[in-house]
């Protein structure tokens, strides 16, 4: 049986681990190194590493921090913000990074993501998508009367049903008009290894995660997908992971307000999940990371 992976999240903004409530009022969480050393004492199964400000700031990624993070954790690190081209992405993997996450290059130049996973392989590929849901959708036009960037033949449509989700860009500073499933189903099919789909309307809420929206991707692709945005207890993440009707089909949770603020730790999240029968990699002791 394929195990479910729990993935702390760190959201760096100026060399600092950073938190908020629907991508605003971010408070300061650390010393990223730090951080991440301590999660992977917790036996965290990876680690997602985020420049929330370098697309918006139009600035290359912390190189630096990324390649001092790396030397001190054993997980798997996956690293995104600011990617805008291949040599971006060689530069990251370069610095310590095992995976690579694009998402507003993507949009922009929707070729990127077959051209990276050609040059560094779909594994280590993961596309983000910030997304926000969008009531009773009408067609949304660009000034030009073209379809948004990544749309193609069916242009400005929305899918037209009681609830639709947009996708969103520069740290959910932009909306796109392009439907959030159909961007994913793209891009799997273009080559990304993974979708980190995270709810906007969710995200730092503590609120549970968006199953409705998880489904609706999860189902439209034959890839994995890592739930983010609202997890705020075992029972949160164990509803994203669940492959029921009602759960949220996620191969992965990541979550960042429960372990960063002290209310959690990843061993105990990884036992209550085991007690709900959530397939998981147990971990071997409480650890000796664990934030107190």
């Amino acid at each position: 049986m394929l195990l479910k992976r729990i993935i702390p999240c760190l959201d760096v903004d100026k060399g600092r681990v950073v938190k908020g409530v629907k991508y605003v009022d971010h408070v300061d969480a650390g010393d990223p190194v730090e951080v991440a050393q301590l999660y992977d004492e917790q036996e965290a199964d990876e680690i997602t590493f985020l420049d929330i400000t370098a697309s918006h700031e139009g600035r290359r990624i912390l190189l630096d921090v990324v390649a001092r993070t790396a030397e001190r954790i054993f997980m798997p690190l996956t690293v995104g913000g600011g990617v805008r081209s291949l040599q971006d992405v060689r530069d990251l993997l370069n610095a310590g990074a095992d995976k690579v996450s694009i998402m507003t290059a993507a949009v922009e130049n929707p070729d990127l993501v077959g051209e990276a996973a050609v040059k560094i392989g779909s594994a280590n590929l993961v596309l983000a998508i910030d997304a926000r849901r969008v009531p009773n959708p009408t067609p949304i036009e660009s000034p030009q009367g073209q379809p948004p960037a990544g749309r193609g033949s069916r242009g400005a449509e929305l899918r037209v049903n009681s609830q639709s989700w947009e996708v969103c860009t520069h740290g959910g500073r932009r909306g796109t008009g392009i439907d959030a499933v159909e961007w994913a189903r793209r891009v799997a099919e273009g080559g990304a290894g993974e979708i980190l789909l995270t709810s906007m309307d969710r995200d730092g809420t503590k609120s549970g995660y968006d199953l409705e929206l998880l489904r609706a991707v999860g189902d439209a692709v034959t890839i994995p997908v890592i739930a983010s945005g609202g997890g705020g207890s075992a029972e949160d993440l164990a509803a994203a992971l669940d492959d029921s009707p009602a759960g949220g089909h996620a191969q992965a949770a990541l979550a960042a307000s429960i372990f960063h603020f002290h209310e959690t730790t990843v061993p105990e999240v990884k036992r209550r999940l085991a007690a709900l029968g959530v397939p998981v990699r147990e971990p071997s002791v409480d650890g000796p990371g664990a934030l107190r």
